[in-house]
């Protein structure tokens, strides 16, 4: 397993935030390799689009096949932001000031040979940020507002635990390879890598779309852990016509949104509705037998039932 070796400064200075680069390389992971359940309506929103732009542009093609390794990223695919919750431009600046020689060697730790378009072609970083810039642009950007208010109330849920419950209850959860193993020591994943020595550095938690936990620095003082928000990912996808005349559409959304196991904070985010309005929804569709619902934790999980799957007409 690799681990992170962290002192007292590290985790009193630790940050929680959100990074759109991290965000735009997790739908980039998303297009490329197969998803799970939840992801699948937005995937295929946008793998045509995606194949036609890499076809379009053959290094976009190249890099993305060279970059991502079994259980190894390309290391200017995995750059911390400078702080939490920045711009996708300011975030570019690190990888735009990457040599030529530097991003291959990088794209060599991942796939060697390269392929002789990559070892041609100059102006790498540049090329990398276009295809990254245009991932944003086209499947994230026009989602993000709802996207982050998600990411944030997962945020706020995990950091107030905290003061009750130290970092072995903030790290819990995090991912099935993540936690406190004590005497400053955090395991970050399952692979037999070497400890990282973050000491006295910046260290931050990115909440990210993303199927698993990854990993991401910039030696020598910063350093990330991105890591799967609770919950459901977020849709722009309204309730259909028909439900929401049957249900109303504020309940015909939480009821939509609850496709997969989801907390009342999450649904607060994703809906944009009042806390005491989806709570209220919430009552009404479990009462009616549409959701499920059992307590996780300090957490309460809804999702729908056999009849509300029906009713929003999945199968």
């Amino acid at each position: 397993m690799s681990e992170f070796l962290v002192d007292a400064d590290t985790l009193a200075n630790a940050r929680f935030g959100t990074s759109p680069f991290i965000e735009t390389v997790a739908a980039l992971k998303l297009l490329r390799a197969p998803v799970e359940p939840w992801f699948r309506p937005w995937k295929d929103e946008h793998s045509a689009a995606y194949r036609a732009a890499l076809a379009a542009h053959p290094v976009w093609a190249a890099l993305v096949d060279s970059a991502f390794g079994h259980n190894w990223v390309a290391d200017f695919l995995a750059l911390p932001p400078d702080a939490p919750d920045l711009e996708l431009g300011e975030e570019l600046e690190p990888l735009l000031a990457l040599s030529d020689d530097q991003i291959r060697a990088e794209l060599s730790v991942v796939r060697t040979p390269l392929p002789p378009l990559l070892v041609e072609t100059s102006g790498l970083a540049a090329v990398a940020a276009d295809l990254l810039r245009w991932i944003w642009t086209t499947t994230v950007e026009p989602e993000w507002p709802r996207r982050a208010r998600l990411l944030r109330a997962d945020i706020v849920s995990r950091t107030s635990r905290l003061s009750e419950q130290g970092w072995s209850g903030v790290l819990r959860g995090l991912g099935p390879d993540v936690r406190w193993l004590g005497d400053g020591r955090i395991q970050v994943n399952r692979w037999d890598f070497p400890v990282t020595d973050v000491r006295g550095c910046d260290l931050l938690f990115i909440a990210t779309h993303t199927q698993r936990v990854h990993v991401g620095w910039r030696p020598p003082y910063r350093y990330a852990l991105a890591y799967p928000v609770t919950g459901i990912f977020a849709t722009t996808e309204a309730a259909d016509e028909p439900l929401a005349r049957l249900l109303g559409r504020n309940r015909a959304r939480v009821l939509a949104a609850a496709a997969e196991p989801v907390s009342t904070t999450s649904l607060v985010a994703a809906t944009g509705l009042s806390l005491a309005t989806v709570s209220g929804h919430l009552r009404v569709l479990t009462d009616a037998g549409l959701l499920e619902r059992r307590r996780s934790g300090r957490s309460v999980l809804y999702w729908q039932s056999g009849t509300g799957r029906r009713v929003v007409g999945r199968r």
